[in-house]
């Protein structure tokens, strides 16, 4: 295969979300996993640095090349089957028509990152995905049953859930922090997972098969006001509580999503329907595996015991409301986003988690931003995303730092710097902070063993060599 080198074509494939722009010197389009492979044999056999690209979500850098070739999976886009138990399909299908597929059969993948809608399934797999579900369902990577993988000397391997590693493969040996997390290759015994979240940099995913549970057959959907931030996170403890005690009880959310007053500044102008006395809310959703007044009459009475604004409780019970209850929160980015661009600077975005015990620690912390900001994000997993809105220079070099801080501070909290963008190019140095030295050093090795010339993904997780 030749690579494309079209200017004006190249063009469209060199940023993502992170809106870093890089450089490449050829596209490859494939549309088979051998034509996968037969690039990646090229690229290994010259030393060219090879990049991933698929839905250009990421917010870490990713997908954006420093030289080299690049290869989309745009035209590995094949649903192929969906049964009772599983679905494959390959890389390069987008997530959310994946799911769609599967809900059309009364069946469910539950990972649900914000992007679904936009990012491919391959891509959500190698940066081990998640959304506000995750909560009840936890990440991708206990719902991938196998993968299909391009080695970097263009080997295709397949792994499943009983695939051993080979012994001298050199696994890093490390403590994960006990929070959800993205953060640096998984310490494991099995191949599957050594390939689950590596952000492109030891293989390519080609094929993946999932494993499906039972739709919900009905969801409520709620968006609740408090008066104090404090009542907001009493309201959740007793509702963490009560899911891990019995995640199919009266009171068991699949989500609890927090939005600041900032946040609600913006849905004031957007949609309304905020009350004034409101300085916090939950987004959250009940799959209803009772009857609906249990759940109904569970949450009113935690609602109150709690001192939510319960009068003005958001509720709805049919998929039509929830779609407006989703407007209602998805109406907080959108106002951010239209800030970044009026701001013409770039947010400083956090992805930190922590654990339970530390939630108002590092929540206070955010208080102290130096400049606008808005915070929102996955609360039931204490996983929160500050976002700073520099107006200047000035403001995005305290914007960074502050961001330094922040991460020092989750790591020495016993937190994740990463729990759910990975790292990407961006985060390499946080990475460090959080894992030490001598484990990156363990990543190096592993990196090194699969990959000797470091084409794939280079300059993603760890700094390639000089």
């Amino acid at each position: 295969m030749r690579p494309i080198t079209e200017p004006d074509v190249l063009a469209g494939y060199l940023t993502d979300a992170s809106n870093i722009a890089g450089r490449a010197d050829g596209l490859f389009r494939p549309t088979t996993t051998e034509e996968v492979a037969e690039i990646v044999r090229e690229a290994n056999r010259t030393k060219t640095p090879l990049t991933v690209t698929a839905g250009r979500t990421s917010t870490t850098a990713a997908a954006v090349p420093m030289g080299g070739w690049l290869l989309s999976t745009e035209r590995l886009n094949a649903i192929e089957q969906i049964g009772h138990s599983t679905a494959t399909a390959q890389a390069g299908v987008f997530l959310g028509d994946f799911q769609d597929a599967i809900e059309a059969t009364g069946r469910f993948y539950p990972p649900d990152p914000t992007s679904r809608r936009d990012c491919t399934l391959g891509a959500s797999i190698a940066t081990n995905a998640s959304g506000a579900r995750s909560f009840k369902y936890g990440p991708t990577r206990p719902w991938v049953e196998s993968l299909e993988v391009v080695l970097a000397n263009g080997e295709i391997v397949h792994a499943d859930r009983n695939t051993p590693i080979p012994c001298h493969w050199p696994i890093p040996q490390w403590a994960e922090p006990e929070v959800k997390t993205a953060a640096g290759y998984v310490p494991t015994k099995r191949m599957l997972d050594v390939f689950i979240g590596q952000e492109g940099t030891l293989g390519i995913l080609t094929r993946a098969t999932v494993r499906l549970t039972d739709l919900p057959a009905e969801v409520l959907g709620f968006v609740v006001f408090f008066p104090t931030r404090q009542a907001a996170l009493a309201f959740v403890d007793r509702a963490r509580s009560a899911q891990r005690a019995d995640p199919e009880g009266a009171l068991s959310p699949r989500c609890l999503e927090y939005l600041d007053r900032h946040c609600l500044d913006l849905a004031r102008e957007r949609v309304g329907d905020v009350p004034d006395a409101a300085v916090a809310a939950l987004f959250c959703e009940q799959e209803v595996s009772l009857d609906e007044e249990t759940h109904l009459a569970a949450w009113w009475e935690a609602l109150e015991a709690c001192g939510a604004l319960a009068d003005d409780t958001l509720i709805t019970t049919d998929d039509a409301g929830r779609e407006n209850l989703h407007a209602f929160r998805h109406a907080i980015p959108a106002g951010i986003n239209e800030q970044v661009v009026r701001n013409g600077m770039p947010k400083v975005g956090t992805d930190l988690s922590v654990p339970d015990a530390a939630l108002s620690t590092i929540m206070e912390a955010y208080d102290h931003a130096p400049i606008r900001h808005v915070l929102f994000g996955h609360i039931g997993d204490n996983h929160l995303h500050l976002n700073l809105l520099p107006t200047t220079p000035d403001e995005l070099a305290r914007a960074k730092a502050f961001y330094d801080e922040l991460a020092a501070q989750a790591v020495a909290l016993g937190g994740s710097i990463s729990a759910e963008h990975g790292i990407g190019k961006t985060k390499r140095d946080h990475l460090r902070t959080m894992v030490g030295d001598g484990v990156i050093e363990q990543f190096r090795r592993l990196k090194s063993h699969l990959d000797p010339n470091w084409i794939l993904g280079r300059g993603n997780v760890i700094e390639p060599p000089l």
